[in-house]
Parts: C-alpha cells; structure tokens; sequence
C-alpha cells in the first residue's frame, strides 16, 4: 500500500513545512503556504541505454590528484549564438533551463534548434500545443519541410526507420505525463530532449495537480536523473513569474546545470539570451537574435543594430563601449534634461539602474558645479537591452551635459570608463577589447582613463596603442572630460 503524507509548500521559494504556516521563515511571505498530498510509490526506474552498463561508484574520499577524466566532446549546433551562451556547445547530459516572458520566443527558439541538426535525433515534448499547432511553427520557420511529414512520436509509431533529412530528425510527442515520456524515450534513444514547457508535467509520484510545488520539483528531479544516467542533454522551458523569476521552488534552478533568460520586450525585433548560472563555461555571456516572421536570426555584430543612423549631431547622444561577457559591444546612450514643470524633479532610467544614475548626477553636480538638483533626467540605453558595466558611466555623464548645455558630441567619438565618487575617471577592464571593437567600427577617437595605460604603474604592460587608427585621449578626472569635449 502506497504511503501518504500531506505536507505544506510556500508557492514562493518551495519551502516544505510539516503543517501550515502564515509566514513564510525562508523568504518571509505571508499566505503563500497551500496543501498537497505527497504519495511515494515505488516505481521500476527504467533503463535508458541497454546497451550500456552501470558501475556502482565507491563512497569514499579521494585524493584531487587521483582523480583522472577525459575532457567530453561538446555538440555544436548551427547557432553560434546559442554555442557561445552554453560555453562552446551543448555538453552530453547537461540539464538546461530556460526561462522567459510569454510569447517571447522560447518555444520558437527551441523548435528552431530541433529542426536544424539533422545529424542528431531530438524528441520535442510539448505539453501546451498540440501536433498541428507545431506542425505549423515548423513549416513557418523551416519553409522546406511544408511537404515532408514531420514525425510523431505515439506509442505504436514505427520509429526505426527515421532518415536524418532537414527538419526530419525531430519527433514530435504530446504528452504530459513523465513515465509515458520515458517509455517514448526508451524505444526512440534521443541525442536530445526538449520539453515545453516543465510546469506542464506531471508525475504519478506525487498526487497533487501538475504545475505545483513537488511536481515540478518531482519531474525535474526524473529529469535530471535520466540526463545523468543516460549522457543525453535535456532543455526544459520555464514559466516566469510577474516579479520576472521562474515559477516554480527556487530549489529548481540549484538542480540544472545551466540556467538561461530569454529576454526582450515586444515591441522591439531584438531578443537577448543570457547565461544566468553555467556550470561548463561562463556565466556572463549573452546571444542577440533578431525576430523575424521566419523565425529567430542571429545578430553576429551587435554594435551595428545597438547604434542608430544619424544625418545631424544631436545633443545628449553618445556612444559608450561596453562587454557583455567576452564580447565587446558599443552602445548608445540617450539623455534628456528639462527643467522640471513639478515640484520634484523625475529622474527615470531605462535600461540602466537608477540607483547608479542618482550617483553620477550627484557626482556632476558636486564636482563639476552643474546644477541638476531641479532638472528632470531621463536615460535611455537603445535597443531595449539593460547594461550593468560601469564602464559606460563617462558616456553617460557626457550625454548629461550634453544635454544639459545642448551641445552635440562631436561623430565619431567613443567613451570607456568609469566615474568615482570624487570625480576620477577609473580604468576598466579589457580596455584593449574595447578600443578594437571601436576602431573597426571607424571611429576616430575614445575616451578612456589615463590609469588603464599601466597596470600598477610598470611600463612593462602597457598597452600597445600604435596597432589602432583611432585617437586614444586619456583622461583622469571629470572635469578634463567637459573641458577637450565643450571647451
């Protein structure tokens, strides 16, 4: 007989509790507390590769040095952007959540990537559409495959002799439920496993309704456990909440390898895939696609759509140099001073934070004595994506004034450093990136600090400036900066 319990979950970090409880003691939420009903069955685990052999590995301590392993072949996809956010490719029995807006194109980026590695049996698991409604996605995004058959993956389908032709290397399988997926899995041995969305699942493990605390912990933990035991690299997509995490108990994100954000907004054509947590590669790195009706095009140099074309100098625009990972980007931004028509002054940024723009105005106003106490600012950084790099701190400071004086930024001229609280221009790091990434773009001069020249004041690491055509002005305070730009 099978044994239950009943147990309560906070719907906001996954905290178990025995009984119920109004405030949450992990993430200090009140009501957030529902019941569920935890039954444990004991259910066969089936065998992913029987072909293969499994080894009971020894709990006991090992030496660092003892330890031996071979460095795993990665699979490249088709999408450099996408190889680029994983770290270099996708690793054999990695787990890799994505998470995003709805409507923002997660689906679409994944039916995508399915049907474009014909080399590679993928199993796409859909719990949301139906067969038709992603039959249609794919003949809109792969227009070869309108009259070829994509396949469906049903209980009784013959699925031996598959060809891996373009697009027909996916299978298609509408299911909900984790043990009838495996048994799928079983008899077809996919190289990769999409499954869309994981809030959809459900397991007979846990008798509580699919979408809830335990079955999404449930399914993930199925999930990872077949990744692992198998090598076969699993991508689940996840819903976000309205406070922009992704639904579901924290404890989520801490079992995948990786955790990726699709991020954008709507009304703009560009979508950001960054890497949020990367447990092969870098945690820092982003992709930028373009939407289109066909589908997701990468974007292979991003400075070219962040910068827009201008017939005359405008005031309060510049163009900052920023990283974005290992990618050096150049970015425009946008300032607006007005004098305030209220009471108190407004002060909005998008795309940056406003905590930091209240410093540098701050910074302005004490070091340099312009008077913004009573001024309406508004930042915008172009292309709909948000900058964290302190590094665009002098670019924006410069379009402040610029807008503040009304007096346009000469063409051609680029910004990297960042301001400190007595006015000090600070070097970045990677300034070399940058400057290259400014120069191939034809710009004629850049703004950086003087102390990015020398690291730690030995002429040995200097940098080599003469391999750039561009004029390199190095500046160590604010007030330098206002007098070569406005005299």
């Amino acid at each position: 007989m099978a044994k239950t319990k009943v147990a309560y979950f906070c719907q906001s970090c996954g905290f178990e509790s025995p009984k119920w409880l109004g405030k949450c003691p992990s993430c200090a939420q009140w009501n957030t507390f529902v019941e569920e009903i935890i039954e444990k069955v004991n259910v066969a685990i089936p065998n992913w590769k029987p072909n293969s052999t499994t080894t009971q590995r020894a709990n006991k301590p090992v030496q660092v040095s003892e330890i031996t392993f071979d460095e795993e072949q990665r699979m490249l996809t088709p999408d450099k952007e996408f190889n680029r956010v994983l770290g270099g490719g996708i690793v054999p029995g990695s787990l890799v959540l994505i998470g995003g807006e709805p409507g923002i194109g997660k689906s679409t980026l994944m039916l995508q990537l399915a049907l474009n590695m014909p080399n590679l049996k993928v199993l796409y698991v859909s719990g949301e559409e139906s067969e038709k409604q992603i039959k249609m996605r794919a003949e809109r995004l792969s227009p070869e495959i309108q009259n070829s058959k994509l396949k469906i993956s049903k209980p009784n389908s013959e699925i031996e002799n598959s060809k891996f032709e373009i697009g027909k290397g996916c299978f298609i399988l509408t299911e909900t439920s984790t043990q009838n997926i495996f048994k799928q899995i079983e008899q077809l041995q996919p190289d990769l496993v999409v499954i869309d969305s994981i809030q959809t699942l459900y397991s007979a493990h846990i008798e509580s309704t699919p979408g809830s605390v335990s079955q999404v912990r449930e399914c993930t933990a199925e999930l990872l456990r077949f990744a692992k035991e198998s090598g076969t690299p699993v991508f689940l997509i996840g819903h976000i909440t309205k406070d922009g995490m992704i639904a579901g108990p924290k404890i989520l994100e801490h079992m995948v390898d990786t955790v990726l954000q699709f991020e954008g907004d709507r009304h703009h054509v560009y979508r950001i895939l960054r890497a949020v947590k990367n447990r092969f590669g870098s945690a820092s790195e982003l992709g930028i696609y373009e939407m289109l009706g066909e589908g997701l095009r990468e974007v292979s140099n991003p400075s070219e759509i962040l910068l827009s074309q201008r017939d005359e100098p405008l005031s309060g625009i510049t163009i900052s140099a920023t990283l974005e990972g290992m990618r050096p980007m150049l970015i425009e931004t946008q300032a607006l001073v007005s004098t305030s028509a209220y009471g108190t002054p407004q002060r909005t940024a998008t795309g940056f934070d406003t905590r930091r723009m209240n410093m540098l105005l701050a910074v302005l106003e004490k070091r340099c004595g312009f008077k913004l106490g009573a001024k309406d600012v508004f930042l915008n950084i172009t292309g709909g994506i948000r900058v964290e790099d302190p590094a665009i701190d002098l670019g924006l400071a410069a379009a402040i004034i610029s807008s503040h004086e009304d007096i346009p930024i000469p063409f051609k001229t680029c910004f990297a450093g960042e301001i400190g609280l007595s006015g000090e221009i600070r070097a970045v790091n990677r300034i070399e990136q940058r400057i290259a990434e400014a120069h191939k773009l034809g710009f004629e001069q850049i703004f950086i600090s003087k102390y990015n020249l020398s690291s730690g004041g030995t002429d040995k690491k200097r940098i080599d400036l003469s391999r750039y055509n561009i004029e390199v002005k190095t500046v160590g305070n604010i007030e330098e900066v206002f007098g070569l730009l406005f005299g």
